[in-house]
């Protein structure tokens, strides 16, 4: 690791815990030449893997993507940055879980509407509107049945 201040290349790690979500650790280290100390995290790297659009097009899974499309839903609504990121992390955990190389758009999109669906109606009303692309108000009208009856 390279020391922001001198940019000496050797250091000594002087303490090391995990972050509170258990999803990085963090090591304060020292300088062994000029003793200036900083912090670095290390986090997990989950396997890169491509998105298959509805279209057929490919590219590449972006979390920020979905976090944006996730906070547009719950705009104004009482779901707090944290939990819309720990919601991210269980879908790429799921996602990811299944060694494939590509994944439907649609894997992603349900696996984020079953999470939302549980966290915020309202919100998942929004995302399912964008996400399924209601053609009419009938398309409309039967996902909100369906949402009723499954929180009866």
């Amino acid at each position: 690791m390279r020391c922001p201040s001198c940019g000496h290349e050797e250091d000594k790690v002087v303490d090391s815990r995990s972050t509170k979500e258990n999803s990085a650790v963090r090591r304060r280290r020292e300088c062994l030449s000029c003793g200036h100390r900083f912090t670095t995290y290390e986090y997990v790297e989950l396997r890169p893997f491509m998105v298959v659009k509805k279209d057929g097009r490919r590219e590449h899974y972006s979390r920020e993507k979905v976090l944006s499309g996730l906070l547009r839903a719950c705009e104004k609504r009482p779901v707090s940055v944290e939990t819309l990121e720990k919601l991210v992390d269980e879908v790429e955990k799921t996602v990811s879980a299944n060694i494939r190389d590509e994944v439907p758009t649609a894997e992603i999109g349900n696996e984020v509407m079953k999470r939302l669906a549980a966290l915020d109606q309202v919100a998942y009303v929004r995302f399912a509107s964008v996400y399924r692309d209601f053609k009419d108000v009938q398309q409309f009208l039967m996902e909100l049945r369906g949402l009723l009856e499954s929180g009866d």
